[in-house]
């Protein structure tokens, strides 16, 4: 058996609310792997807007003391605990791990978010972390690591905001996906391997342009067009769209005038609100009937599912990797990121 590493290079907050720009690269020693555990050697990372929220304070969210952040990654299995099913997992095999750590199956609730990775609990942004193997998925085969890096997050919580609805997508649907990120980006692929319509809105003509290549049948480019839901009604003939993914919380005024009566409308972010007044959206949701369903990513169930969809699926749902960065760099990663000008998703590498 080939000797186990003692000790992980990590970056680390020493004190929260510093900003990403603080973040500290330090080498520590690696616990002895419980018989329970596996040990898995991350090759990459990708990052989220959270992680934004989480370095400038604005999260809201409990943190970890001496936090190490990010909770999206993708790595091999170097090492298996003595009491862990050999049959169910090998050394050699490329997993992810489930963002919340606590949220196997079923319904969100706080004990099954409070395993949130880069956030209550240490995250991923070290080269090597032990995990229970009931969070544990395996990759798909045709996915590098930095692809297969994207989609605990993202992807997870684009799947369950579709999927995951009382009345889930299917096919001959039509679905409105706000911006370009990844949530965005994994949406509008989900949607197109679904056989659904896709209208996609953003504020680049540029990353239109991408999203027309992935499928996307109809764009909008929302400062052109601030009234977008005027311009979905008349694509739809004045039915509405059956899904939206509201990304920002926003927009969530002119998600309802586009949504269909009895339309599902996830909403996932709470990116740049700057409503004036929500005073009309009560009536308009009864009006509308409206499903309005907060995603919360998923659980390790819906990334398993998720992951067949993406195999069955392979060209369709490939991630859409915007940038590539070193472990070195991950300061220049967050920078980058935080400066909008990426479609899909920022990476970190480690090899």
């Amino acid at each position: 058996m080939a000797r186990l590493p003692t000790s992980t290079r990590h970056y680390v907050y020493t004190q929260h609310k510093q900003g990403w720009d603080k973040l500290k690269l330090e080498s520590v020693s690696l616990p002895s792997l419980k018989p329970s555990e596996i040990l898995v050697k991350i090759h990459a990372v990708s990052l989220q807007f959270r992680d934004i929220m989480i370095a400038t304070g604005l999260s809201g969210a409990p943190l970890a003391d001496d936090l190490v952040p990010c909770s999206d990654m993708a790595g091999e299995i170097i090492a298996i605990g003595e009491d862990v099913d050999a049959n169910a997992w090998k050394i050699g095999d490329r997993v992810s791990s489930n963002f919340s750590l606590t949220y196997l199956d079923g319904e969100p609730t706080p004990e099954g978010m409070a395993g949130s990775q880069g956030g209550p609990v240490q995250g991923v942004l070290t080269e090597f972390k032990a995990y229970k193997p009931e969070v544990l998925v395996h990759i798909p085969e045709h996915l590098s690591y930095e692809e297969a890096s994207t989609l605990p997050c993202a992807a997870v919580t684009a799947y369950n905001g579709l999927l995951g609805a009382r009345t889930p997508l299917k096919a001959g649907d039509t679905v409105l996906v706000q911006g370009t990120g990844g949530v965005s980006i994994f949406g509008l692929q989900f949607a197109v391997a679904s056989g659904a319509t896709v209208i996609i809105t953003s504020s680049s003509d540029k990353k239109l342009e991408l999203a027309r290549k992935l499928g996307a049948t109809h764009t909008i480019n929302y400062t052109v067009t601030p009234d977008w839901a005027t311009q979905v009604l008349r694509l739809t003939n004045g039915r509405g769209v059956d899904h939206i993914l509201e990304t920002t919380g926003n927009t969530l005024i002119e998600s309802v005038k586009a949504i269909k009566t009895g339309g599902s409308i996830a909403l996932i972010g709470v990116r740049g609100i700057e409503v004036p007044s929500l005073k009309a959206f009560p009536l308009s949701a009864i009006y509308k009937g409206l499903n309005l369903r907060g995603v919360l990513v998923g659980s390790v169930a819906q990334f398993k599912a998720m992951n067949r969809l993406i195999s069955a699926n392979p060209e369709a749902t490939r991630p859409v990797v915007d940038k590539i960065f070193k472990f070195e760099q991950v300061i220049e990663a967050y920078n980058y990121l935080n400066s909008q000008n990426h479609v899909g998703k920022v990476v970190i590498s480690f090899d």
